[in-house]
Parts: C-alpha cells; structure tokens; sequence
C-alpha cells in the first residue's frame, strides 16, 4: 500500500455517520475513497457542493465539476450546489464537522502553515484559514518528510495559516495528536519503528510507553 492510499484509509476511520467533512487539495481528497461501510457522510468543496463522492473513475470526469482546485469529482444522488458566500458562510459558522487538509509544516503544539513558501507565487490563500479557524476538528494529512526534511517542526518557520492547533496528524510513519499542547504520538506505522519515527521527525515528540502500529 503506498503512503498517500495508507494515510487516506487511517483518517477515514475517523469519520462518523452524519458528518459534513471538508477535504482539502491532494492526499486529502483520497479519503472519499475510503469511507467505512454503514457510515454516510456529506463531503463538501468549498467552491460551493455538497454531496461530492469518490474521485472519478478515467475518462468519467465531468469537466465542470471539480473540487476547490480544480480536480474533477463526482456528485452522489441529492447533492447541492450553491456560491462561495453560502459555503464559506458554513465553513465560518462552524457548521464543518470535519476538515482534512495538507500541511507544509506542523509544529509541537499543532500549528499549522500549509498555505504559501515565501518567494513563491500562489493562486490565493485559499480557503485553509477559514476551515481551520471554522471547523470543529481538524485534522492534518501530510507525508512525514519533504525532500529528507521534517515536516514536524519544533517551530514554524513558514507563514503561520491560524493561531487555532490541529487535532490530528495522520502520516505514513505515524499518527500524533497534540493534547495540552505537545505532540504525543498516538500510533506507529505498519512496520515502523519509533527510532524511524524519532528520525524523521525535528519536534520534541511525546511517547507512550504502548504505541500500536497504525491499521488502516
């Protein structure tokens, strides 16, 4: 299983039955694939749908209905268009259950910067800010390292997206909450070792004496 289909499988067991989840660009939009059986939420894109299914299969795509970057969706029996202030009116009110979405950098308290590197140029800032300050959970779906690098920092050396610290982290070596404030990590990795994990990662990480491997 590669790391972004693992990473997607893990967050999905976290959705619940009645949800309206947020999924943001990249390994996030995986996890419409992967929803539990008996378990119905509603998915929305913030360019205004709800009722978005899994990715489309090729040559299925509808050209005029795509998520907020653009990919195209699918739109299960019943969904709802409507404008971005609607949906952006939801996101504020803080009627999102649920957002999934990237990071660029993840510190040791939970703070989040997944929206611009500085000196290079970006479409806009997207709607990231609004989710994270909006949603009632938040949770981070991300590879665990760019290029060698830890994505999980000590401190954020890229623009801060919210003040407001996620609730999960979910990468393919590991799963890491931040309970008052500090990383702790809460799952392994199929085959990971906690000195891979150690390795991989710059913040000060908190470990259990039991640490279960992760099953997605």
């Amino acid at each position: 299983m590669n790391a972004p289909t693992l990473i997607a499988r893990r967050i999905a067991r976290e959705l619940r039955s009645g949800m309206l989840v947020n999924l943001g660009i990249g390994i996030p939009t995986l996890v419409a694939n992967y929803v539990p059986e008996r378990v119905k939420v509603f998915f929305q894109s913030e360019n205004g749908l709800i009722g978005t299914g899994a990715v489309p299969e090729e040559g299925m795509a509808e050209p005029l209905l795509t998520d907020a970057g653009g990919t195209p969706v699918t739109a299960l029996p019943g969904a709802s268009t409507f404008d971005s202030a609607v949906s952006f009116g939801l996101i504020r009110g803080g009627h999102v259950d649920l957002t999934v979405l990237g990071a660029l950098q993840v510190d040791q308290a939970g703070h989040l910067a997944n929206w611009m590197i500085p000196g290079r140029m970006v479409p806009g800032m997207g709607g990231a800010m609004d989710l994270v300050c909006g949603a009632r959970r938040v949770i981070v779906a991300m590879l665990h390292t760019a290029k060698g690098e830890p994505k999980i920092v000590p401190a954020l050396t890229l623009p801060l997206t919210a003040l407001r610290t996620v609730d999960l982290v979910v990468t393919e070596l590991a799963v890491i909450a931040f309970p008052d404030g500090r990383a702790t990590l809460l799952e392994r990795g199929p085959g990971i070792s906690l000195s891979d994990i150690k390795a991989a990662t710059a913040a000060e990480l908190i470990i259990p004496d039991d640490v279960p491997e992760m099953w997605p």
